[in-house]
């Protein structure tokens, strides 16, 4: 389930929304339909205070007058009241949940009789970890300056799973894993009349901190003897990347063209802390690690050219070198970077390298032959050539250490080609249609890899193999207004991608005696799907507007191992799709509006092994989310906006004593008051107040939450 934000941050210059124009409306709309001419010419204005008022537009009026503000500063304060898991709160609405405050928003703006111009924007927020700096200076016919920085954390619940038969929850301490991601760039441009525009920009980026890893550790629940990987596992990462960029366009007659080039650099120093058989006597902790250093260099050009009025030719072209250091280990031990003796496969001193080049060409030509008719044939050809290589020791408890090696090749060339027509030559109607096709083959080799000690373990690699691919996408759909107060969209599309595979070379039986037949034991696998939409607006009658969407969709996965293990041809998942959707807003006075949303999903995937074991179930992922929205104007100053947001899914299905569950269970609810008060031309505030709860069941409740939020905010403009 997505996480949402109830808490949005402010457009500067929009804190009102659509409320302030609202009651500009009906101020006019009064005036207009209540007010008769008569009245009109006796009770014309006769202060200058008076005088000015009939002078303002409706947006002046409730905006501060004929002045125009085009800085502000927002000061906020808030907190969370919250019980439950807040880790999950953490996730699903990506706030710390502490009391926070700081600026909200801030933006000046000045300019020079020299054409010169400054601007700062900026938001400080503490215990949000939420920072952002922007400067800037520019010079008409001269360019530009450009420093930015930005700082903010990003939320996780990194808790295991759940057991429902013995009700036992594999949680982490604490409120959560938080990841901080950082940037800071500098920008100039130089743009010179009658020379090329240049640009150059430096971007240094990080990411730090923690994560949920969707790799569970395996444990022995209580009364249960099987494996089940339900134990939690942390992503520890920490990441820096240096982006050079310079870019460089000009106009020349007809043709507009641009080249430049990039280069980037990086170190990735991520580790994966695994807790194997938790609370056990056998338990362990894993550390593997996975370094990475990198640098990639690459270098783009495009053209635009008008050959006619009517024909428009565009290209593009970019190569890219990629060359990748790797490093690493897996360490089983009583504690993280700790050895010891102990079960299960290791490795350390990984060392190893892979470099990529990639060569990508797009062509595009638009023609119209007439003004109802738009005809755009395009082609892309991309061309990978990728190798790689890396050796290590091997460990297994308490045997000697092993030494292994790995290394592989591959080649890659894709064609698509596509067609998209548009016609409009009809009265009330718009029609389009596209086509496109993929055709592709690549090569693989892949030697080594780990290597059994003791007897313990599966050989390495041996193999070569051919493939060839095939896309097919065809979509075509119309528009249609039948009325003014009637549209009609009607859409779909065919899409068939089929896979071949030709092993040359292969060191693993595929026959039905073999204990070890991947990878190279598929030789083919077709993707399909079908796809129906409609949508109808309607505008029944004035200030009511409704929508109503379905969408269908059935996909099929195909597969068909090597002929030598006796097995035919089989369809190893379908996959129906169906959804539902009607909006409705309604303005039933100039002061108020009211919207209203609502989505059923119905989405069911079905397997053959479901008909043979019951660790496999056919799985399901209903749900359906409502949503309300109004504004109201209370008076000349005030305005009150109420959210509520409902979501709920019950497809769960506790086949822990079988297999892995599948499926999801909970609801969530919320709900928003916002109140803004203008309390002088420059001045006003708001207020928020707003109710969270979630309601947990394919975690047996252990990721309930309530919360409850105060938010105050005050904006000076000036």
């Amino acid at each position: 389930m997505k996480s949402r934000r109830f808490i949005q941050n402010k457009r500067p210059g929009r804190c009102l929304g659509p409320l302030s124009v609202l009651c500009a409306a009906s101020a006019v709309y009064g005036a207009e339909t209540n007010a008769p001419p008569q009245a009109a010419e006796t009770n014309a204005p006769s202060t200058a205070a008076e005088t000015l008022a009939a002078a303002l537009t409706p947006e002046q009026m409730f905006e501060g007058g004929t002045n125009t503000y085009h800085n502000w500063v927002e000061v906020s304060a808030g907190g969370f009241i919250t019980s439950g898991n807040k880790a999950e709160f953490r996730q699903q609405q990506q706030k710390s949940g502490n009391v926070f405050g700081g600026i909200e928003d801030l933006h000046y703006q000045a300019s020079g009789t020299n054409g010169t111009s400054v601007s700062v924007d900026g938001r400080a927020l503490f215990d949000e970890d939420d920072y952002r700096l922007r400067l800037e200076v520019s010079k008409e016919k001269l360019g530009y300056l450009r420093f930015t920085y930005s700082e903010f954390q990003t939320w996780y619940n990194g808790d295991g799973g759940y057991f429902s038969p013995s009700q036992a929850y594999y949680g982490l301490p604490g409120n959560g894993l938080g990841l901080d991601r950082g940037e800071i760039s500098f920008e100039a441009g130089l743009r010179l009349d009658k020379l090329p525009s240049l640009t150059f920009k430096y971007t240094h980026a990080t990411r730090e901190g923690d994560k949920g890893s969707t790799i569970w550790g395996p444990v022995h629940p209580a009364n249960d003897a099987q494996v089940r990987g339900i134990s939690p596992s942390v992503l520890d990462i920490d990441e820096h990347r240096d982006i050079f960029e310079l870019d460089a366009t000009h106009h020349i007659k007809a043709t507009e063209l641009g080249v430049g080039v990039r280069y980037e650099t990086g170190k990735l120093e991520d580790t994966r802390n695994m807790d194997f058989w938790r609370g056990e006597p056998i338990e362990q902790k894993v550390k593997d690690r996975q370094g990475t250093t990198y640098d990639l260099f690459n270098v783009h050009a495009f053209t635009e050219t008008w050959l006619k009025k009517n024909l428009l030719l565009t290209s593009g072209f970019a190569y890219t070198d990629l060359n990748n250091d790797i490093s690493g280990s897996r360490i089983y031990g009583s504690d993280f970077d700790v050895g010891g003796v102990q079960n299960g496969f290791g490795y350390y001193g990984l060392d190893g390298d892979s470099r990529l080049h990639e060569y990508v060409l797009d062509l595009n030509l638009l023609v119209k032959p007439s003004p109802s008719w738009s005809i755009v044939p395009s082609v892309r050809v991309q061309k990978e050539d990728t190798d790689a290589f890396s050796q290590g020791m091997e460990t297994l408890g308490a045997a000697a250490p092993t030494p292994f090696s790995a290394e592989s090749d591959a080649e890659v060339l894709d064609v698509r080609e596509r067609l998209d027509i548009t016609y409009n030559g009809f009265t009330n109607w718009v029609l389009y249609a596209r086509g496109e096709l993929t055709e592709g083959q690549g090569n693989l080799e892949e030697l080594g890899g780990t290597v059994p000690i003791n007897g313990i373990g599966v050989p390495g690699v041996n193999r070569e193999t051919e493939d060839n691919r095939f896309f097919q996408k065809y979509s075509a759909g119309a528009r249609w207004y039948p009325a003014r107060t009637v549209t009609i969209d009607v859409g779909g599309y065919y899409k068939n991608n089929d896979y071949d595979y030709d092993h040359e070379r292969d060191n693993t039986p595929n026959d039905s005696a073999s204990a070890n037949r991947y990878p190279a034991y598929m030789v083919m696998h077709n993707f399909e799907t079908y796809d129906g939409n409609v949508r109808l607006t309607l505008r029944p009658v004035r200030k009511v507007t409704m929508v109503t969407r379905y969408e269908y969709q059935w996909n099929t996965v195909h597969a068909r191992p090597d002929s030598i293990s006796g097995l035919a041809e089989v369809e190893s998942s379908k996959m129906t799709s169906q959804i539902f959707a009607q909006d409705i807003s309604w303005t039933p006075w100039s002061r108020l509006y009211l919207q209203a949303g609502f989505n059923y999903v119905v989405s069911e995937t079905e397997t053959p092994a479901s008909d043979y074991t019951r660790a496999i179930l056919e799985a399901e992922n209903n749900y359906w989310t409502v949503n309300f929205s109004s504004g109201l104007v209370l008076d000349d100053k005030t305005d009150l906006n109420i959210g509520y947001f409902y979501y709920q899914a019950d497809n769960y299905q506790d086949n822990s004593e079988f297999g892995l569950p599948l499926g999801a269970s909970g609801t969530e609810h919320g709900v928003t008051a916002t109140l803004v008060r203008r309390l002088s031309k420059n001045l006003r505030l708001t207020c928020k107040y707003g109710y969270y709860q979630y309601d947990d069941g394919t975690y047996g409740g252990n990721r309930d939450y309530d919360a409850h939020v105060l938010y105050s905010s005050l904006q000076y403009r000036f």
